[in-house]
């Protein structure tokens, strides 16, 4: 099991789709005792997969900081978002900028956290 420190880690596994009958985002967050948390969120707006794959990662977020999270791993399928998070790749469209700032915010909330 993932440990920094003395603290167990949660990992956060993060995926957005976006198809032209409309997007959506699937979450699953697993405790450091195995326990999972399954969400699936149907968004009411018209997203790219860029933007649904963002939107995963601060819902995904929201959710382990009020599951009590204090050190978390994010995994994603998607290498932009993840080197965007990470700020190896700026991000150049105004949206993507936007949930970058909520992530940043979010992350302030957390001991330690890392995408991979």
């Amino acid at each position: 099991m993932a440990q920094y420190g003395q603290e167990e880690v949660w990992r956060v596994f993060v995926d957005g789709a976006a198809r032209k009958e409309g997007s959506g985002v699937g979450v699953v967050i697993v405790s450091p005792t195995g326990e999972k948390i399954k969400i699936a969120v149907r968004l009411n707006f018209r997203a790219s997969n860029n933007e649904a794959e963002y939107k995963s990662v601060v819902i995904d977020m929201k959710i382990a900081r009020e599951a009590g999270a204090t050190r978390i791993i994010l995994y994603s399928d998607s290498q932009l978002v993840i080197q965007q998070v990470k700020c190896s790749y700026e991000a150049r469209e105004w949206r993507l900028k936007e949930y970058l700032k909520v992530i940043q915010e979010l992350s302030e909330s957390f001991t330690e956290w890392s995408a991979e």
